[in-house]
């Protein structure tokens, strides 16, 4: 399983550190951009959606200022369910319960250790 990730300019420092936790669990990580340039987030969303679309199995992450424009962007393409997560009960049964295959998160909403919440690889879907 392959973890596609994403952000836009406001989640670059985040994904980063998620980024980071990840490859510590030693998850294979695709970066689909930004690099911390000015980035419109419907782009990066596309990107990382499509990634997971075309690669059942695969996960994604998309970070943005609130998540809420990446998961409205992301559920526009076919094949993904992408939810906002903003603790870990939601994280842990977002992935139990509807299958969701993209995490979303607000970088200027969630502290540094929300990023340790696991994202929805940590759980199979049952």
């Amino acid at each position: 399983m392959k973890i596609w990730i994403g952000c836009d300019h406001a989640g670059y420092e985040r994904k980063q550190e998620v980024i980071a936790l990840l490859k510590e669990r030693q998850l294979e990580v695709e970066d689909c951009g930004c690099n911390g340039e000015r980035a419109d987030y419907p782009v990066i969303a596309k990107a990382v959606g499509t990634a997971v679309a075309s690669h059942p199995g695969d996960m994604g992450i998309l970070i943005c200022g609130t998540g809420i424009g990446m998961s409205i962007a992301a559920n526009k393409i076919r094949g993904i369910r992408a939810s906002l997560c903003a603790d870990a009960f939601s994280t842990k049964y977002t992935r139990l319960h509807n299958d969701a295959n993209v995490m979303c998160m607000g970088a200027r909403t969630l502290g540094s250790g929300a990023t340790a919440m696991g994202g929805p690889c940590a759980y199979p879907h049952s």
